[in-house]
């Protein structure tokens, strides 16, 4: 009996813990729907969106392997989520290749729809990423690159049109248009940057365009209303000449029909009125001259003050030539005189060297001469030496001067010993002897008279 009761004791307990765990086990299975999403469950039979917005936010997770009551779910957002193409690469009409940035902005319409296209959000992104992809590639190559930089908010329309068949099929739809952000050229491409620049240059030359009509319409307007005021003008001086013609005239009507006393009274008038015109005209002429005088005058002064600060500045220039020149000659002088220092100093070396090598022979010779004036036997062989060159010296003279001369001399004796023994000889008593005696033996003869006689003749006398 314990024994039954203890077993029914352990089986109660058992019942108890099985089905407190079974409790805890079941409260974990309760889900709630977080406001921002929605939770599409699926069991054997239907589907349920359960969340904010719908008949329930509540509901138990019971794992899919149990059976009949298992399920299973999907975990979508119900708030806004934004696709982003930061770079997506485009072409235009003509091929030309740039770089776009795309943000569109979607929300699910209809969850259970969703939950039958995709396992999970991240898919469902990934869906929709290709489908604005496709749209925007479709949109952007049926147009050139201009018009799509000029007008990016239609295209942002055009994009949104293009997608909007499609995300039905997903239970997706658009909250706002899909936005073309910006546009960017692509790698190694300046198409975008050549347009902006184009567009730049357009803006500002509008601008320059715009600057100059404006200061045109200025001018204009200040011409015509100087224009208006000169004719205001001229009109107003014309009615008052007009009214004082009229009066004038009406004057010398009442003064003509009054009498003619009247008349040689508006004869004086005339004159008067000659005069006063002549008065005005003289005193034009000399206002105008007046006004001459002045613009000279003014002319005058601009010349001598023109002409004052032409001599100022060549005074400037003068002296500032005079200064360079100063200075270059100082600088010149400077220079030669150390130039000159210089030569001084390189040639009073020079001098002692020259000096110094000429006095060495000098003072060789002077020792020489000291010693031979010591030495009475080496002076008398010099002698010697000195006056056996002066009597060959001589000789040779002699003989040259003979080689020249036309000398003969005849030896008559009998002995050539006993002729001339030397030139000098002729000059001797013997030689004026010898002479002699030869002149008279060629007179002696025919051809001798004849030789003496053509050395008697002058030049100028006859030949016989």
């Amino acid at each position: 009996m314990f024994g039954f009761s203890l077993l029914l004791a352990v089986v109660v307990a058992v019942v108890v813990v099985v089905g407190v765990m079974l409790f805890f086990w079941v409260v974990a299975l309760r889900r709630v729907v977080p406001v921002n999403e929605v939770h599409i469950v699926q069991n054997r039979k239907t589907t349920v969106s359960f969340g904010k917005g719908f008949s329930s936010n509540t509901y138990y997770e019971w794992p899919s392997w149990i059976p009949l009551i298992g399920l299973t779910k999907i975990m979508l957002p119900v708030s806004n989520f934004s696709i982003d193409l930061p770079d997506y690469a485009a072409y235009d009409k003509e091929r030309v290749p740039f770089l776009v940035h795309v943000m569109a902005f979607f929300r699910i319409d209809d969850s259970n729809t969703a939950a039958q296209r995709v396992a999970s959000f991240e898919e469902l992104k990934t869906q929709l990423t290709s489908i604005v992809q496709g749209a925007v590639r479709t949109v952007l190559a049926g147009h050139e690159i201009d018009q799509i930089m000029l007008d990016r908010s239609r295209f942002g329309e055009a994009f949104t049109k293009e997608v909007q068949p499609q995300l039905g099929s997903w239970g997706v739809e658009a909250i706002k248009n899909i936005e073309l952000m910006d546009i960017r050229d692509a790698k190694d491409s300046e198409v975008i940057h050549n347009i902006m620049a184009k567009r730049t240059s357009g803006i500002e030359r509008e601008s320059r365009l715009v600057v100059a009509d404006n200061t045109r319409q200025a001018e204009m307007a200040e011409i015509a209303a100087k224009r208006e005021v000169e004719m205001s003008r001229q009109q107003a001086a014309e009615q008052v000449g007009l009214r004082t013609a009229e009066k004038d005239q009406k004057v010398g009507v009442a003064n003509e029909q009054a009498s003619q006393q009247v008349k040689t009274q508006q004869r004086e008038t005339a004159a008067k009125e000659m005069d006063v015109v002549q008065v005005k005209n003289v005193r034009g002429a000399e206002i105008s001259r007046q006004v001459a005088v002045i613009a000279a005058g003014q002319a005058k002064e601009v010349a001598i003050v023109e002409a004052e600060a032409t001599k100022q500045v060549a005074i400037v220039e003068a002296e500032g030539n005079k200064s360079q020149t100063v200075l270059t000659a100082e600088g010149k002088l400077e220079a030669a005189r150390r130039n000159a220092e210089g030569i001084t100093v390189e040639g009073t070396a020079r001098g002692s060297a020259e000096t110094a090598i000429l006095m060495a022979p000098v003072d060789a010779q002077i020792k020489l001469a000291e010693k031979i004036g010591a030495d009475k036997g080496y002076q008398d062989y010099l002698l010697g030496i000195r006056n056996i060159e002066a009597s060959q010296a001589v000789g040779e003279a002699q003989a040259g001067a003979l080689k020249t001369a036309n000398v003969k001399v005849i030896a008559n004796a009998g002995q050539p010993a006993k002729g001339l023994a030397s030139v000098m000889d002729l000059f001797s008593a013997g030689g004026g002897t010898a002479v002699a005696s030869m002149l008279e033996g060629l007179a002696q003869s025919d051809e001798g008279r004849k030789l003496l006689d053509r050395f008697a003749s002058k030049p100028g006398d006859a030949k016989p």
